[in-house]
C-alpha cells in the first residue's frame, strides 16, 4: 500500500512539477488548493488538473473568512509590522495552510506534507514549523531542499520539459520581470529584477490592488470604521463580515493608492531581501484601529514595546507556541474597551483622521484645556514634579554635571 502525501497545491509550475515527482516517488498524493482570495481563473479547473497530473484526491478549502478573523485582525490588534514595516499578508497565511494540509492528512490517513517553498526563503519554515507544531509525527516533505530534486531541475526549462513528458497541462504566459505572490489581505512583489536596489519598484510592478497615489482621483474620499473590543464590524455604517470588510476597503483603498511599500528585509534565514508590497484594506484598518486606541487605552507602550515581538514571531513562523498563545490572550484582554469609530479622508496615497469617537473614551476635553476649569489643578503638578525629580536631584549633587 502506498504512502499518503497532502500537497499544498497551488495549480502553477512549481507545485504540478512537485506533483508528479510525488508520484514518481511513489505517494498517493492528494493535492489542497487552499483558497486564500489569491486570484486564480478556474478553481475547478485547476482541481481537474491536479486529478489529471495524478493526484488521488484534489480539494479546495476556502479559508478566507479564518484567515481575516483569526490571524489577520489579532495581529492587527498588536499593531505588529515586522521591521516596523511589513503588515506580514503572507507569513500570516503559511501556517493557516498547514493547519488546513495537517487536518485533511489526519483526516486522510497521510503521513507526509509536502510543499513548494524554496530552501532560501521564509516560508519553508512558516510550513514547517507551524505543521509540527500541530503534529509532531508528520514528515514535512520540502522537494527543493533535496540535492537530487534541484539537480533533476535547476531552472525553468527544466520544469517545462517534465511537463511536457508528463501531459501536466502548463499555461504559456509572458514571465514578468518578479515574482508576486497575493491573498485577499495583501500582494508581495520579490525578485528578478527587484533584486537590484537600484530600480524603481513602484515604476516596474504591474499592481493589481492598487493605483498609483499620482492616479488617484483629484477628490478625497471619506470613509468611516468602527471597532467593537479591537475588531473592525462595521465600514461606511453597513455591518460586514470580517473577510467582507477586508474586501470593502481593499477596493477602497486601492483606488486612493493606498499601502504600498519598498523595504530591504531580514529573513529568517539570515540573508536580506527585498519586497514591494501592497495591502490597502489592512493599512487603513491599522490607522484606525490605532486611532480608536488613542481614545480608549492608557498609554499602549508595553503593548508598543511587544509588537516587534509578535511581527519577528508571525514573520518567522511562530504561530503556533506556548508564547504567541499567551500573547494573543494578552491582547484580547487589553482590546475589551477598543471600541468606536473614525473617519479617514482618502487622497493620493495619504490617510488623514477626521474624527474619532468612542462611548468608552478617556479623553475629557475639560481636563486637557489650557483654560481654567475641569477637575485638574496645576498646583498639584509642583508635588508631582518634586517626586519625579528626586533621584535627578540627588544624582545631581553627588555627581554634578559639567555644564557650559
Amino acid at each position: 500500500m502506498k504512502n499518503k502525501c497532502v500537497l499544498a497545491y497551488s495549480g502553477g509550475l512549481d507545485t504540478s512539477v512537485i506533483l508528479g515527482w510525488l508520484i514518481e516517488q511513489g505517494y498517493d498524493v492528494i493535492a489542497v488548493y487552499v483558497d486564500l482570495g489569491q486570484p486564480c481563473e478556474d478553481r475547478e479547473a485547476t482541481l481537474a488538473k491536479a486529478r489529471d497530473c495524478g493526484a488521488v484526491q484534489a480539494m479546495i478549502v476556502d479559508v478566507r473568512e479564518e484567515l481575516c478573523r483569526d490571524f489577520a485582525f489579532p495581529t492587527m490588534q498588536w499593531q505588529a509590522r515586522y521591521e516596523g514595516t511589513y503588515l506580514l499578508g503572507t507569513s500570516i497565511a503559511r501556517p493557516l495552510i498547514s493547519k488546513v494540509c495537517v487536518e485533511i492528512a489526519h483526516r486522510e490517513g497521510a503521513t507526509v506534507y509536502a510543499h513548494g517553498a524554496t530552501g532560501k526563503g521564509n516560508d519553508q519554515c512558516r510550513f514547517q514549523l507551524a505543521a509540527e507544531a500541530l503534529d509532531p509525527a508528520i514528515t514535512v516533505l520540502a522537494p527543493w531542499r533535496i540535492a537530487a530534486f534541484r539537480d533533476r531541475f535547476p531552472g525553468r526549462k527544466e520544469l517545462l520539459e517534465f511537463c511536457e513528458q508528463k501531459n501536466i497541462p502548463v499555461k504559456a504566459s509572458k514571465g514578468k520581470p518578479y515574482s508576486s505572490d497575493e491573498n485577499c489581505l495583501h500582494t508581495s512583489y520579490e525578485a528578478g529584477l527587484l533584486e537590484d536596489l537600484t530600480t524603481d519598484g513602484f515604476s516596474l510592478v504591474d499592481f493589481g490592488m492598487t493605483v498609483s497615489p499620482q492616479a488617484a482621483p483629484d477628490t478625497p474620499e471619506t470613509v468611516k470604521l468602527e471597532f467593537e473590543t479591537g475588531l473592525p464590524v462595521r465600514v461606511n455604517n453597513l455591518a460586514m463580515k470580517p473577510h467582507e470588510i477586508v474586501l470593502a476597503l481593499n477596493e477602497i483603498g486601492g483606488r486612493h493608492g493606498i499601502g504600498r511599500t519598498d523595504i530591504v528585509e531580514n529573513r529568517f534565514v539570515g540573508m536580506k531581501s527585498r519586497g514591494v508590497y501592497e495591502a490597502p484594506g489592512m493599512t487603513l484598518l491599522y490607522e484606525a484601529h490605532r486611532l480608536v486606541e488613542q481614545l480608549t487605552l492608557d498609554r499602549v507602550h508595553l503593548r508598543d514595546r511587544l509588537a516587534p515581538e509578535v511581527a519577528e514571531m508571525v514573520y518567522y513562523g511562530f504561530w503556533y507556541c506556548a508564547k504567541m498563545d499567551a500573547l494573543l490572550a494578552l491582547i484580547r484582554e487589553a482590546q475589551k474597551p477598543v471600541a468606536g469609530t473614525v473617519e479617514l479622508s482618502l487622497y493620493k496615497g495619504n490617510m488623514l483622521v477626521k474624527s474619532r469617537a468612542s462611548a468608552n473614551s478617556l479623553y475629557d476635553a475639560a481636563i486637557a484645556s489650557m483654560e481654567g476649569g475641569g477637575s485638574y489643578n496645576q498646583t498639584d503638578a509642583e508635588g508631582f514634579l518634586r517626586i519625579m525629580g528626586l533621584p535627578l536631584r540627588v544624582q545631581g549633587r553627588e555627581r554634578p554635571r559639567a555644564t557650559r
